[in-house]
């Protein structure tokens, strides 16, 4: 799912034109994604990209490192990495007890 996407679906009425809002999104994404980890679940964010590019922005990346994944620029290098963890997440809310779990 793309920035844009993720902007029309959840109708956040944002503006990916101006830096302060693209900025906010990018920083609501991080903290979900935080938030997610602690409670020892995947990282959605792993599923949200900037349109136009196959993998994700830096600030994912230096979460990533935050969280204790490794360093970031390496983590950015892997492609395996952002595979792995766009699978999880995949994984772990197909799973109808999961996904239940949460609504």
């Amino acid at each position: 799912m793309s920035f844009q996407n993720l902007i029309y679906e959840a109708e956040l009425g944002l503006n990916l034109e101006n830096p302060h809002e693209k900025s906010m999104l990018a920083d609501v994404i991080d903290e979900i994604s935080e938030k997610e980890y602690k409670e020892g679940r995947p990282l959605l964010s792993a599923l949200v990209r900037v349109k136009g590019q196959k993998n994700q922005g830096d600030s994912f990346f230096r979460m990533c490192e935050r969280l204790g994944y490794g360093n970031w620029k390496e983590l950015k290098k892997n492609s395996k990495f952002i595979e792995e963890q766009r699978e999880a997440c995949r994984e772990f809310w197909s799973d109808k007890k999961n996904f239940s779990a949460y609504l």
